[in-house]
């Protein structure tokens, strides 16, 4: 009687213990997608902005990143390693150049390989219409690493994934 006592102990436990674990895991997973959810409502633009809007959408982008961030893309300019003010500038000279735009993330794959760290592949998908009026419709796959600073998550590398064409 005594030894079934401490087995159902011990398996009231361990249930515990995985459900918290779960539950820990769970949130963690929502505050990472929060970060792409805060990026992608600064990223966006609906209308035309007056310069200090424009200034704050861009410096709000910038604080979502980490100390150095690496960028891997198809395009030489945007890849690299770039602080956050860097990315602000990009930001700020890359809304600059529609009057309207939108990004959205989709298909979140989120890990978690170690502790402080979040590894996510997603669709990311950039539409506009540039002040030209020439309209922007680009889908990517993407890999992209957070690293928890702090206890806030911050972007810390991004790579476009090349998908073969037929």
């Amino acid at each position: 009687m005594v030894k079934l006592k401490y087995v159902i102990l011990a398996g009231l436990a361990v249930a515990i213990g995985i459900a918290a674990a779960v539950i820990l895991l769970q949130s963690e997973e929502k505050r990472v997608k929060k970060q792409f959810r805060l990026l992608s409502d600064r990223a966006s633009k609906e209308k035309e902005e007056n310069l200090l809007a424009a200034t704050r959408s861009a410096k709000n982008i910038g604080v979502l990143f980490a100390e150095k961030v690496e960028f891997k893309t198809h395009f030489a300019p945007f890849s690299g390693t770039l602080t956050p003010e860097e990315i602000t500038g990009y930001a700020a000279r890359g809304r600059s150049l529609f009057s309207t735009f939108d990004l959205k993330f989709y298909d979140f794959e989120i890990q978690f390989p170690g502790e402080g760290t979040a590894e996510v592949a997603l669709t990311a998908r950039a539409k506009g219409k540039l002040l030209s009026g020439e309209l922007v419709n680009e889908t990517h796959e993407m890999e992209c690493r957070l690293t928890k600073v702090d206890n806030k998550w911050l972007f810390s590398h991004f790579e476009v994934v090349e998908i073969l064409k037929r």
